[in-house]
């Protein structure tokens, strides 16, 4: 059998392929890297970016890797200290999703443990209490950063249940306050921050608001922890053993009828509890309260998201660079080639670089939908970040792992700088939701509560040959076609499920409605990357990012082909040549790889402090 073969000439080929757009000897930046590194940090006020990566450029972010955990503790918290010396309101850093996102980016870059105490006293913490219009306290300390914060809320037995926490906050009519308790082993908080480390210490905690014996549901309670000389009366904290990735001082706390003051109590249109003991409140169901106390979780989804995006690019940044600076033998005695000449190793690369600009485009636009959603719009867009969470962390696990594998034994060294990125990303993927947990909550709201796009006008003869797989607009159009039939294929399988078993229904379509989030999320990361590229005004570096976009599209249509083809929106000619496309694709792409990676802006004071980039 005879296998056909896309062919294609010089005329296919874009200029950037032709002419060095990378070089530009007048200037230590390449227009095109300036460009590139626009549209990827156009998010928001020009400076946001700019401003965390002038300050991890600085001395006390310099790469560390020689100290011990409890030390490398300590230096994350100095280093949060150093932040809010460069922060000039906290209250509105808090307020500012685009802001917070911005920080774990960067901060990702140098220190993981940053990005993770950082995001839990910006966010979690602080934004909690800024949230709360309605009851006067004093934030100087948390401001000044005399007393760090951190949030309280999963439980050693409650993990992705968290609405059925078992820790309780009494109200004490006679005294006006709340008696907050740990009842049993399985409600001690689970992996907070609340050691020591970095100084006195305040948490919110998630407990069960009881009032005359009546289950009012969780809400959050400010609850002074540590000072000076350790953990305050009635308080409990366990360091937890050492985990993988960057070191936090995670630990369990629990707490032995620890008394609160009445503006402890968390309140807002979740809920005010009045002097006589009764709730108002502008939502009747406790979960639903519950969900709006914690609301502040949804911003630490991006957060989570945009830590392991800062992560992701810096891990790649290392690896390009290590590529061209690694000389191995050629295929010609005496010769040394870089890693970089080899298809089996930029090709890799190559599709990484592609993954991660378009999990940074996606991130932007769901945080620029979350920043100005309307309130009737608000479910959509909190399961669009949730969505974007899982798909963004996963993906960057994985960039990751290929990163380090391919800068070889070396970076299997923390002082390289590349080891504790997969773990990292490990965090995020659990931290603010499970991500199973989450997108399987995602597919089964999208299983009626969503409607796909309809399906594009009918195709040209143009779109029936394979030239049209280097177009992101028809391959984003694929993947919409595979989104209706995951969507069409999860409401069946639901439909189809055991009468009268909800759970039983639920596990006929479960593999379909996940299906369906992945195809989801994809599709969504293509119409950001098509719309990214687009804003580009320099036509060669236009071209460069599309076929970078085509390059991912294609690697996500690939796994697809089959029922694409079986439903007739590819041809088998358009199959076949799936892998031939790829390799013209990466072949014009591979001259620009070190310009796609230059343009993630990692700092070079970064990039110096590790040996496997400054050594052969």
């Amino acid at each position: 059998m005879i296998v056909e073969r896309a062919v294609f000439t010089h005329a296919d080929t874009p200029a950037y392929a032709r002419a060095d757009i990378s070089a530009d000897a007048a200037e230590p930046v390449p227009p095109a890297c300036r460009e590139l590194t626009a549209v990827l940090f156009d998010d928001g006020p020009a400076e946001a970016h700019s401003r965390w990566r002038k300050i991890i450029s600085t001395e006390p972010f310099r790469f560390r890797s020689d100290l011990r955990k409890e030390e490398r503790w300590e230096l994350s918290y100095a280093r949060l200290r150093a932040f809010n010396e460069e922060i000039q309101d906290p209250e509105e850093l808090a307020r500012d999703p685009r802001g917070l996102a911005a920080m774990h980016e960067w901060a990702a870059v140098v220190d993981g443990a940053l990005a993770t105490v950082a995001g839990i006293h910006y966010n979690l913490f602080l934004g909690s209490l800024v949230d709360d219009k309605t009851t006067e306290r004093d934030l100087g300390p948390f401001l000044r950063l005399a007393r760090t914060g951190t949030f309280l809320c999963t439980e050693r037995a409650h993990g992705n249940d968290a609405a059925a926490l078992e820790t309780t906050a009494v109200y004490d009519r006679r005294a006006d306050g709340f008696v907050l308790h740990t009842p049993n082993e399985g409600a001690r908080k689970y992996m907070p921050n609340t050691s020591p480390a970095g100084g006195p210490k305040s948490a919110v905690v998630a407990a069960r608001l009881l009032v005359d014996g009546r289950d009012l549901g969780v809400f959050l309670f400010l609850t002074p922890l540590t000072d000076e000389n350790g953990p305050l009366p009635g308080i409990t904290v366990e360091s937890l053993p050492e985990r993988t990735g960057s070191p936090v001082d995670h630990c369990v706390t629990s707490f032995d009828r620890v008394r609160l003051p009445r503006t402890a109590l968390i309140q807002g249109p979740h809920g005010r509890l009045l002097t006589d003991g009764a709730l108002r409140s502008a939502v009747g169901s406790p979960r639903k309260r519950f969900l709006l106390a914690i609301g502040r979780v949804t911003a630490g989804k991006l957060s989570m998201s945009a830590s392991t995006l800062g992560g992701c690019r810096a891990a790649l940044a290392i690896a390009v660079r290590y590529s061209g600076t690694r000389h191995i033998s050629g295929p010609t005695a005496g010769v040394r080639v870089p890693l970089s000449a080899h298809r089996s190793h930029h090709s890799r690369l190559l599709k990484s670089l592609a993954g991660a600009y378009a999990m940074t485009f996606l991130h932007r636009a769901v945080t620029e939908a979350w920043v100005s959603h309307e309130p009737a719009e608000r479910d959509r867009v909190e399961r669009l970040v949730a969505v974007a969470k899982g798909w963004i962390t996963w993906r960057a696990r994985a960039i990751t792992i290929e990163a380090r594998e391919r800068c070889g034994a070396r970076a299997l060294f923390p002082v390289n700088g590349l080891a504790e990125f997969p773990a990292n990303a490990d965090g995020a993927i659990t931290a603010e939701g499970d991500n199973l947990a989450i997108w399987c909550k995602a597919g089964a709201e999208m299983i009626f509560g969503y409607t796909p796009d309809e399906p594009s006008a009918d195709r040209t003869e143009a779109s029936r040959t394979p030239n049209a797989l280097r177009d992101p607009s028809f391959l984003r159009d694929l993947l919409a076609e595979a989104e209706r039939r995951w969507h069409h294929r999860a409401r069946l399988n639901l439909r189809s499920g055991p009468s009268g078993d909800s759970l039983g229904r639920w596990n006929n379509a479960s593999g379909a409605a996940l299906e369906l989030v992945e195809t989801h999320a994809t599709l969504q990361a293509a119409d950001a990357f098509i719309t990214a590229l687009e804003s580009v005004p320099h036509t060669a570096t236009r071209a460069l990012l599309r076929d970078l976009c085509a390059l991912f599209l294609l690697d996500s249509v690939a796994p697809r082909a089959a029922e694409l083809l079986a439903d007739g929106h590819l041809t088998a000619a358009q199959v076949r040549a799936l892998p031939d496309i790829t390799e013209l694709l990466t072949s014009r792409l591979a001259p620009h790889m070190a310009l796609l990676a230059e343009a993630f802006a990692v700092p070079e004071e970064h990039l110096a402090d590790l040996p496997m980039l400054t050594t052969t």
